[in-house]
């Protein structure tokens, strides 16, 4: 009887656990449809909470669930999209790319790449995670580079003007120290009068190019009302100052004299002794000249090392002369004819490894050999100078802002014809009805 019992006990137990195990297990499915591609709730759902877990770290209020859910979906749309055109042009981050970006993010955090990945673990996410959210990111950026970037002109009218514009909403903050002498004139002169003092106004100007002190120039040449000040006016807002000198200092720099200038009192010249408040950009140039040799089938790389060492010393004993090798023996086109020169430049317009040994060489210091993707180079640095690139800095800048406002205007429109031209169908989740 025991027995008969422990069998029925037995045959129930391995009835309910079938009846368990057959209840049925609520799948993944299909929440949309784009073109090829397709949306699964669970992907819905992950975007969901992490937008829920953010707004709750920010303490920011979000919308309906409903509300909430129809921008997460027009979300994940508008990434699929992108993503299948992607494909569609072969477009690729393999993970050579992927492993140098999470490098350089990494190291911008002053990490290493375990210790990122620790971090990562750390919050919840692993690593394999957030490698592929990495590429899928970076494959966004490059496809939104690639198919918007070509539709984008910006003409050199629309960044003259915004330059314009930028100086002068600028120059409203600054305040200039004004050098000032007048040549005067007799009031009617005659023809000969006037030559007189053009004249006169020219040899001032000369002397003051030449390097003559400004103030003590003015006391003894300038008819001007601050000549016994050494015609310095004390600094002026450009709405402050006589409209003849804001004519002149809209786009001049601290050092430039401007002039002679006619009016009806005399021949003006002008000197902007300072600015404040002036936002100017110097940058470091370089003059430099070099040899290079390419590595060939023919000239191999440890024979183009060792010729460049031999022109090395050659020139350091005076048995050469660096411009003579670099005519008769550089494979650069540009520079050869010139005796190797490259002129002025900033040392950032060459590759890195040139840049880099231009940075370490002091004035008519040569280098030794060395490798680029070029091949390889003696270099010397000839010269160094400051120049003032707030121009080119303004005229990038202004490039930048055009380009920026007109890609933001340009991706919405790309997205919008993708999404019209797209087959999209969107599953609403079934009710429950228990």
């Amino acid at each position: 009887m025991k027995h008969s019992k422990k069998i029925v006990t037995a045959l129930l137990a391995l009835a309910m656990s079938q009846t368990v195990m057959a209840a049925p297990v609520a799948l993944d499915r299909v929440s949309v449809q784009i073109n090829d591609g397709i949306i699964l709730e669970s992907e819905i759902g992950n975007m969901l909470a992490t937008v829920r877990a953010n707004a709750n770290k920010s303490n920011q209020t979000l919308p309906s669930e409903q509300a909430l859910r129809t921008q997460v979906i027009e979300r994940l749309i508008l990434t699929r999209l992108q993503l299948q055109m992607a494909e569609r042009i072969g477009l690729q981050i393999g993970d050579l790319q992927l492993d140098q970006t999470i490098e350089s993010i990494a190291k911008d955090q002053k990490l290493t790449v375990s210790q990122l990945q620790q971090q990562l673990e750390n919050d919840g996410l692993s690593f394999s995670q957030y490698r592929e959210q990495l590429r899928e990111e970076i494959t966004l950026g490059e496809i939104q580079r690639i198919q918007v970037q070509r539709r984008i002109q910006v003409s050199p009218q629309e960044i003259s003007g915004l330059v314009k514009l930028m100086q002068e909403q600028g120059l409203k903050e600054v305040e200039f120290q004004i050098g000032h002498i007048l040549i005067d004139v007799p009031s009617e002169p005659s023809s000969e009068q006037l030559e007189a003092s053009s004249k006169r106004a020219n040899i001032v100007l000369k002397r003051l190019n030449e390097g003559e002190d400004f103030r003590s120039t003015a006391i003894a040449s300038s008819s001007g009302p601050k000549a016994l000040e050494g015609g310095i006016w004390d600094y002026m807002n450009i709405n402050e100052m006589p409209t003849l000198f804001a004519e002149v200092v809209n786009g001049a720099k601290v050092g430039d004299i401007i002039g002679p200038i006619k009016s009806g009192s005399g021949f003006h010249i002008i000197k902007v002794m300072d600015a404040r408040g002036l936002q100017t950009k110097e940058v470091e140039e370089v003059k430099s000249r070099h040899i290079l040799l390419k590595p060939s089938p023919i000239l191999s790389e440890e024979r183009a090392k060792a010729m460049l060492v031999n022109f090395q010393k050659q020139i350091l004993s005076g048995e050469a002369d660096f411009a003579e090798l670099a005519r008769q023996y550089s494979e650069d086109p540009g520079s050869a004819a010139k005796g190797g020169e490259l002129g002025w430049s900033s040392p950032d317009v060459y590759v890195p490894e040139f840049a880099q040994t231009l940075n370490s060489l002091k004035e008519n210091e040569m280098s030794e050999p060395f490798r680029t993707t070029h091949g390889w180079h003696l270099t010397q640095l000839m010269d160094k100078r400051k120049t003032d690139a707030t121009e080119q800095f303004n005229s990038n800048r202004a490039h930048q802002l055009i380009f920026r406002r007109k890609f933001n205007e340009e991706l919405q429109a790309w997205l919008d014809e993708m999404r019209s031209d797209a087959y999209i169908e969107v599953f609403e989740p079934e009710v429950n009805r228990g």
